[in-house]
């Protein structure tokens, strides 16, 4: 399909999402502010009323809304065992946030470790990827950081030297919160195939804008957000078939001792959860195919044309506004994300965000939690970055009106 028509069938979904006809100050919100969290289409808030309407209920009782809620539960693993490529829906836990389940998976995988044992994580992670691992050394784990160049892209000079034989993990992000970088995992699993080591990778910010196979990259596990790709706030957690089984997460003696529950602590939200099943369900309505997991696909694949569309234009528009700063690799030269992060000379983020805020655009300032990143750039002690975001509501007329505003706020003395 072609780029243009891609934003033509979009432009017709956006009145799928109330939140867009919101205004402020006589204008309408514009929102840049997707890697922090996107907007939910109106199919997906009606499925969590519908939840609480019909079928409010614990899971596994005797009754009909308690067996409902339990189908409703195992559905969404199904469904997002196929969002995912995973092999089987057990393969796939849920809880509050990804970074919960991370704490847990780490605490879980550290009782397989031994004191100077390897973990390696990167320095253009979010903290969510970094600080479970780091909680390691504690027990005499050794942590090794892959160091970031100043272009925004891992040092895999660095990533080969620090991957060895006492390396039993290796924690990756798949695409940068902040900077929009998609790294290496077929170079990561390599490495770590060599060494015996498991791959554990963050798609967080890679799963609202390109198709995900964890088979195919052979990750052992993988960890999303849903509030990410039009759903809900629920954490979710792959880890290859087996894998799970292998661990002693925390847990209490009344928790199903078996995966994929055995990582799942207390009461889950099951109302979110069936949002997560009807979010993904709503990407796969935007294409057409023989199954669900082709028209995920199909859709993925449009909604990453358009977004690449829009940023492209966004990221050409700010390098020609004076005073202007980007950080991260340029479009057209590898895989990125659509997420741009900039400094406008003699202002701060946060006064930027300020000035966009009172015009009605939704941009985030700071470090995003990808705190070492923004350190190592140099860009923590000014307030770190402003970052934009593009979501698959976005359009080429709300670039233009952003690009016109920050030339605005750039010009000023």
């Amino acid at each position: 399909m072609e780029i243009e028509t891609a934003s033509q069938v979009l432009a017709n979904h956006r009145s799928d999402f109330p939140s867009l006809e919101r205004t402020f100050r006589d204008r309408p919100l514009t929102y840049f502010d997707g890697p922090g969290g996107t907007q939910m289409p109106r199919q997906v808030i009606e499925s969590i009323t519908n939840y609480y309407t019909a079928c409010n209920s614990n899971t596994h009782g005797c009754f009909i809304t308690t067996r409902e809620s339990d189908a409703l539960l195992q559905e969404t693993r199904r469904i997002i065992a196929i969002f995912l490529g995973a092999k089987h829906l057990d393969c796939i836990s849920l809880g509050a946030n990804m970074t919960t389940l991370n704490f847990s998976l780490s605490r879980a995988i550290g009782r397989k470790l031994k004191p100077r044992d390897e973990v390696v994580i990167t320095q253009l992670d979010h903290e969510a990827n970094r600080g479970p691992w780091l909680t390691l050394k504690e027990q005499g784990v050794v942590i090794h950081e892959v160091a970031l160049k100043q272009d925004g892209t891992l040092d895999y000079h660095d990533m080969r030297a620090k991957i060895g034989p006492k390396t039993r993990l290796l924690a990756l992000g798949l695409a940068s919160n902040a900077l929009g970088t998609v790294n290496n995992v077929a170079l990561a699993r390599e490495l770590t195939s060599k060494v015996g080591a498991w791959l554990l990778v963050d798609a967080v910010h890679y799963a609202p804008h390109f198709a995900i196979d964890v088979q195919a990259m052979d990750v052992d596990f993988l960890l999303c957000s849903a509030y990410k790709f039009y759903g809900p706030h629920v954490g979710i957690l792959y880890c290859r078939e087996g894998l799970l089984d292998q661990l002693e997460p925390d847990r209490l003696r009344t928790q199903e001792q078996s995966a994929p529950y055995k990582i799942e602590t207390g009461t889950l939200n099951h109302a979110s959860i069936v949002g997560v099943k009807a979010a993904i369900e709503y990407i796969a309505s935007l294409a057409s195919g023989p199954d669900i997991r082709s028209k995920i696909v199909s859709a993925l694949k449009l909604i990453g044309q358009h977004e690449r569309r829009l940023a492209s234009e966004l990221y050409n528009g700010l390098k020609s506004i004076n005073g202007m700063t980007i950080y991260g690799q340029p479009f057209g030269t590898a895989l990125r994300a659509p997420t741009i992060s900039f400094t406008v000379k003699s202002k701060t983020a946060e006064e930027v965000c300020t000035r966009l805020g009172e015009r009605g655009f939704c941009m985030w300032d700071g470090h995003f939690y990808a705190l070492r990143a923004i350190e190592v750039l140099g860009l923590l002690e000014r307030g770190g970055v402003t970052r934009a975001g593009i979501s698959m509501y976005n359009t080429m007329e709300e670039v233009s009106n952003l690009l016109d505003e920050i030339k605005r706020i750039a010009e000023e003395e």
